[in-house]
Parts: structure tokens; sequence; C-alpha cells
């Protein structure tokens, strides 16, 4: 099947499933990443104490775990939670945010690839150069390392680590270490406002709820994070900014349907 042919073969999955995605995710923009998953016709929940977590992701289509805020109490959650997934055949989307900006967050992600295995890793390329034993500078959270190995870099990390990596920027890379498609939609207003990112993994988490094929899932959730960024930017007008945009990504994605995004995705399958 033809790569545009799966994008619109997910959404289309997630539209009639509903699927349920459990979050244990940072309070920054844990209410952006509920509401995105809404928007695109999943189902979200956010439980992260350590005495439900693994019950709840017994009821759970898949299972996103970000780092953006870590705490002990959190991290304990995330591998539980995450050990539970994998018994069940859940798959589990990772979000490592801002690893390598500290020690905390370096070794939590790292020892949440090794104990979980995760199905697939979403981050920027600072993060995801971080994890390849690359060097690169770190501000924050945000990444600083310019996209020019992306290409190797994930495919690379995909093959050691046997999962999907997904890299958002200018051009964004997915590799399953085999496969390689490159994105470019969206707007480089999407970096202006915060959790964008948070929301293109919670996005990818409700594509692999609805198909096991988690690497058209990063492909679609990609995808469709920024061509809502493309409507959405294209819809603002004189005076109107980042508070505007927000809400209209959200709109953006909310009236997508399957056949506009297939058509409409700047995908290259290489």
């Amino acid at each position: 099947m033809e790569i545009r042919e799966k994008i619109l073969t997910n959404l289309r999955a997630v539209k009639e499933r509903t699927p349920l995605i459990h979050h244990i995710t940072n309070y920054v923009t844990v209410n952006d990443c509920a509401n995105i998953v809404l928007a695109l016709g999943g189902s979200p929940v956010m439980a992260d104490d350590q005495e439900e977590v693994a019950e709840m992701v017994g009821f759970a289509s898949a299972l996103v775990l970000n780092i953006g805020t870590l705490n002990s109490r959190t991290i304990e959650s995330m591998l539980l939670a995450g050990k539970r997934a994998k018994e069940l055949g859940v798959p589990v989307v990772l979000d490592p945010v801002g690893v390598g900006a500290t020690h905390l967050r370096t070794n939590t992600a790292r020892k949440l690839i090794q104990e979980l295995n995760p199905d697939v890793i979403r981050g920027n390329m600072s993060e995801i150069c971080v994890l390849a034993g690359e060097e690169v500078a770190i501000k924050g959270v945000d990444s600083l390392a310019d996209e020019q190995n992306g290409a190797v870099i994930a495919q690379k990390l995909a093959s050691s680590l046997k999962c999907v990596i997904a890299i958002t920027g200018k051009t964004d890379v997915v590799s399953d270490g085999e496969q390689l498609c490159l994105l470019d939609n969206g707007h480089r207003i999407l970096a202006d406002v915060t959790g964008t990112g948070c929301m293109t993994s919670s996005l990818v988490g409700t594509y692999c709820g609805a198909a096991k094929d988690y690497f058209s899932a990063a492909i679609a959730g990609i995808a469709t994070m920024g061509l809502a960024g493309e409507i959405a930017q294209a819809s603002l007008r004189h005076g109107e900014g980042i508070g505007t945009f927000r809400a209209r990504l959200f709109d953006s994605i909310y009236h997508l349907t399957p056949e506009q995004l297939a058509q409409e995705s700047k995908v290259r399958h290489e």
C-alpha cells in the first residue's frame, strides 16, 4: 500500500475507532495534548498516579510518555505503565523532551528506552542526536542542532533500537531502520507556540492506537500537525498572532478529512 493511501486509511481508522490514548505527560502542555487528541478523533486520558497507571493502560489503545516536567513520582509511573503496556501489546510512544539538557532527563530517557523498548520515539533534532550519542548544544528544551544528517541519524538509531524514530523540524524525518520518509509540511510559526512538539507526539500516539503500522502512524501524526499548521497560518489576518493561530490549529485538525490529509501531505518515501 502506497504511503498516502496508508495515511488516508490511518485517519479513517482513528475516526472509526476513537482510540483511548493514555498519557503520562508534562503539566505545561497537558491540556493541549488532551484537546489535540479529541480534535483528531481519539479519546485522551491523563493518569499518572502509581496506584492506577497499570490498570489504566489495560483500557488504552496507546501510551504516550513525555518527560517535559519530570519528577521522581512520574518517572516511576512511566516505568510501571510502560511495562504493563509492553505486556499487553499496547504501543508506547516516547517524547524525550529536553534530553541532554540535564543528567536527570538524559538518564531517565535512556532508562525508559532500555526497559520499555518504545515503539516510536519522537523528538527534535537535538534530542534525537543525544539519544544517538552525538554531541549537540541544548538550550533548555529547544533544539540547536542542524538537520543536515537527520536521515542518516534517524535510520541508524531506528535500526539500533528496533523502533520508529521520528525527527520533527524544517524537514521531518521518519525511519524504522529500513524505510525512510521525509515530510515538508508545516510553517515556522509552529515553533512560536509552546507544546506543538508534545501535541505532535500525542497525534502520533493516537494514530498508533488505531493502526498497527507504527511507521505510517508516525508519518500520519507529523503530517497532520504540519498540514494543520499551514492551514491555520494561512487563515490569519492582520493583527492576529499566535493566540489565534493556536485556536485555529485545533480547528484545522478537527475539520481535516482523510482525503485532504493524503492529498496535501508533502511526503517523500525514500
